[in-house]
């Protein structure tokens, strides 16, 4: 049998799937491409799906303060994406194909909230344009995509049932953390995560502050957000931590973004 031909490099001869092939490297800081940038999700469950009433004065607020802080806005998908997943489910569609067919209607969200914001510059963007950002963001340009990170029909099976995963909180950080971006904020219908859904018991608890490895073995039934998101937050390499607050109480968003005490934050 003829010798595997190598190129000479420290990775050479490596299956890369090693245990310790990472260990006994030295580690190299990772580039962060747009340090001073806010990643703000509006979710479309909790913010978008309440219309004007809600919707436009959190749009002047983000229009005001892109002014001062640089931020790229993520859309979430809601009621239209509950509606796509349960015909989905019902026909038998596989979780990659509801992961496609999700990501449509939060970009549908993202084209509005561009529009909306268009005084401010609120621009659309697509998911291959984020290399542009700190171009864009020179530019004067307020950046909008949606949150459905592109795994579609590669998307992860996810242990129970069919609901895909990795979804829009999820894409979200992911943007955050291949920017290197100084935050993540979860804009919610409520104050924060809860020890239950307030919605439903009026007495849960708000956790203020919490670490990822505390929040997955708390196991919670219901969270404000997606439950893949602690285990990425804990490998992350430059993002160490996220924010989720109400983004129907004006003024929280500032707060939010200057590292004040709002809502939660879940640390690494």
């Amino acid at each position: 049998m003829s010798p595997r031909k190598e190129i000479k490099n420290k990775l050479q001869g490596e299956s890369l799937v090693r245990k310790s092939l990472m260990k006994n490297r030295k580690p190299v800081p990772t580039i962060r491409l747009v340090p001073d940038l806010h990643v703000v999700k509006i979710g479309g469950h909790g913010t978008i799906d309440y219309g004007r009433d809600v919707v436009l004065p959190l749009m002047e607020e983000i229009g005001e303060l892109s002014q001062k802080y640089k931020m790229l806005i993520v859309t979430g998908g809601g009621v239209r994406v509950r509606h796509i997943l349960d015909i989905g489910i019902d026909l038998g569609m596989p979780t990659g194909v509801l992961a496609e067919l999700a990501a449509k209607i939060s970009e549908q969200n993202a084209e509005m909230v561009a529009l909306l914001l268009s005084k401010w510059g609120g621009s659309r963007i697509h998911s291959s344009d984020l290399l542009e950002l700190p171009t864009l963001l020179r530019l004067g340009t307020l950046p909008v995509t949606h949150g459905t990170p592109p795994y579609g029909l590669f998307e992860h099976p996810p242990g129970t049932g069919l609901i895909p995963p990795h979804r829009t909180d999820t894409g979200a950080f992911l943007m955050a953390e291949v920017l290197g971006a100084q935050s993540c904020i979860l804009l919610k219908n409520v104050d924060g995560l809860y020890t239950e859904n307030p919605h439903v018991n009026p007495k849960a608890e708000l956790i203020e502050e919490a670490t990822a490895d505390e929040l997955i073995a708390m196991d919670l039934e219901d969270m404000a957000f997606e439950r893949k998101l602690l285990y990425l937050l804990r490998d992350a390499a430059t993002l160490k931590e996220l924010r989720v607050i109400n983004g129907h109480k004006p003024g929280n968003l500032e707060k939010a973004i200057r590292g004040e005490r709002v809502g939660t934050l879940i640390k690494a």
